[in-house]
């Protein structure tokens, strides 16, 4: 049923992402473990069998009815960097401390946000429009160099965006909750409307790297698309719900902005008859920013350290805990 009958020292539920076969993770698991017992539950079976053992579990989901038959549960290592999709509260009743796969996506992510701003700077878009068309005939560009790029959300993908943007010449914002704590960029703001809107309006690009929250829901409303420059672009990599849909739909048709790349959409996926689908400066992508094929390996290197901790003393700090 799985790789083992016996309690393994981690168990790697069935589930895997990106269309990467989830044995590729339990693979880099044992490399990284090799001392240790590493047992993959591929079938729903054998997740019911193993997970009534096991005290240190990953995989990117845990539902409820499997949480209840984990009789020995210690630590659940989430393989996604959001956590709102497990049951937390019953989580946090049972005393399961949860980590996450926080700083995994950083070097892709990064590169997906630098590749939209630079796709709109350049206008590639408008390239591609002319080669398909056989039309040799030039066409007016950007810069990204001398931009002002606001960045709400410095955790660790916000963090590699300004890493990437470094050598590009450009103005940053940073926007979160303890403005006070600075951050990589050149200023920081909170998201109180006063100071966020007035960064708005120095902005050339918003990139959303933010968890969505009761704060950062809704947050690129109609006011804040009102008040972004008219040359200003919209990156979300956050998650589709930062932006008011509607709104998003009004801007893009009154060029209230330039244009938006998305990566994440509300609702999600985007129906077929969203009107978004067939505007030319809006590039929708299907929450595809998060694919590396280094994925795995990224992760089992947070997950692997944490399961030697755990194993060595069950109260030791780990790595990502968000629980």
């Amino acid at each position: 049923m799985g790789d083992s009958h016996s309690k393994p020292d981690v168990l790697v539920l069935r589930k895997g992402t990106h269309g990467v076969p989830i044995e590729q993770y339990a693979t880099a698991l044992r490399n990284r473990l090799s001392d240790r017992t590493v047992s993959l539950a591929r079938t729903p079976a054998a997740e019911r069998e193993l997970i009534r053992d096991a005290e240190y579990v990953t995989g990117m989901v845990l539902e409820e009815p499997l949480l209840e038959r984990a009789e020995n549960l210690g630590v659940f290592a989430c393989a996604y960097a959001g956590t709102g999709h497990l049951p937390v509260d019953r989580l946090e009743q049972r005393g399961v401390a949860v980590t996450n796969a926080s700083g995994v996506h950083g070097p892709n992510i990064g590169e997906h946000v630098l590749g939209s701003m630079l796709r709109f700077a350049r206008r590639f878009y408008v390239g591609n429009r002319r080669q398909r068309r056989r039309e040799w005939r030039h066409y007016q560009v950007a810069e990204l160099q001398g931009s002002t790029v606001t960045v709400v959300g410095l955790g660790a993908i916000g963090q590699a965006v300004c890493d990437r943007l470094e050598p590009f010449g450009v103005e940053t914002i940073g926007v979160r909750y303890t403005p006070e704590k600075g951050g990589p960029t050149d200023e920081v703001v909170g998201f109180e409307e006063g100071p966020f809107h007035e960064a708005l309006a120095r902005t050339d690009y918003l990139v959303l790297a933010c968890p969505l929250t009761e704060t950062t829901r809704g947050l690129v409303d109609r006011d804040a698309l009102v008040t972004l420059d008219p040359e200003a672009v919209l990156v979300n990599v956050a998650r589709g719900p930062v932006v008011d849909t509607e709104a998003l739909v009004e801007a893009v048709r009154s060029s209230w902005i330039r244009g938006a790349a998305l990566d994440v959409t509300d609702p999600e996926p985007l129906p077929e008859d969203n009107p978004l689908w067939n505007f030319e400066n809006v590039r929708i992508t299907p929450h595809n920013a998060g694919h590396t094929p280094k994925y795995y390996d990224r992760l089992a290197d947070i997950v692997a350290e944490n399961a030697r901790r755990y194993g060595d003393d069950s109260d030791a700090m780990l790595e990502n805990r968000v629980l």
